[in-house]
Order: C-alpha cells, then sequence, then structure tokens
C-alpha cells in the first residue's frame, strides 16, 4: 500500500519556478516507478514526468526542458521543478506511481500560473 501526500503548489507568474513534493509511504517506495500528473479545468489527467528507480525519466512535450523530475529514495519522496511556467501549466498536480494505482490518489497541489 502508498500513500501520497503533495505540496509546494501555489500562484506564480509566468516564467516563474515551483518546486513540487511528494511524500510517500510505504515499503515499495523505492522500487516503483513514480510520475507526476495534472489535472487541468475540463481536461483529462495527463502524465507530466516519470522517474524509475533505475534513474530514467521522461516527460511529456509539454514540460520537456522547463519541468525535472527527481526523487529521493532515502526520504521517500519525488519532486517536481518546474520552471518557464506558463498559463496552460495552471492545474492540480498529483503524483503517483506509473502506471498510476487507483487507490493511490492524494489531494494533489494546485499551480496557478497567472500574471
Amino acid at each position: 500500500q502508498v500513500q501520497l501526500v503533495e505540496s509546494g503548489g501555489g500562484l506564480v507568474q509566468p516564467g516563474g519556478s515551483l518546486r513540487l513534493s511528494c511524500a510517500a509511504s510505504g515499503s515499495t517506495f523505492s522500487i516503483r516507478i513514480m510520475g507526476w500528473y495534472r489535472q487541468a479545468p475540463g481536461k483529462q489527467r495527463e502524465l507530466v514526468a516519470r522517474f524509475s528507480s533505475s534513474g530514467s525519466t521522461g516527460y511529456a512535450d509539454s514540460v520537456k526542458g522547463r519541468f525535472t523530475i527527481s526523487r529521493d529514495n532515502a526520504k521517500n519522496t519525488v519532486y517536481l521543478q518546474m520552471n518557464s511556467l506558463r498559463l496552460e501549466d495552471t492545474a492540480v498536480y498529483f503524483c503517483n506511481t506509473f502506471p498510476p494505482g487507483a487507490g493511490y490518489w492524494g489531494q494533489g497541489t494546485q499551480v496557478t500560473v497567472s500574471s
């Protein structure tokens, strides 16, 4: 079983940066592929970035070069560094395993990019 708690969201101007954190419980965290997802109003939830236990990463085309996913297995935490934020990055951001576990969704953290 995995429990996930996201934090770090907020209001930021276009071009700004935020760092999201996801604290995970569960003894199998280190071997799981972890991902960041987001859901904008009226849109389906989408995968933004993922990070495997071996260190490989993957990004959605829309965030490539701007977002960086990382993890600290010792702290059971996965991060999402978001730079050069755009209006269209506004969404609720969630972390989950990849593929996502239906029972693992947390409350998410709101990111609002606005001038």
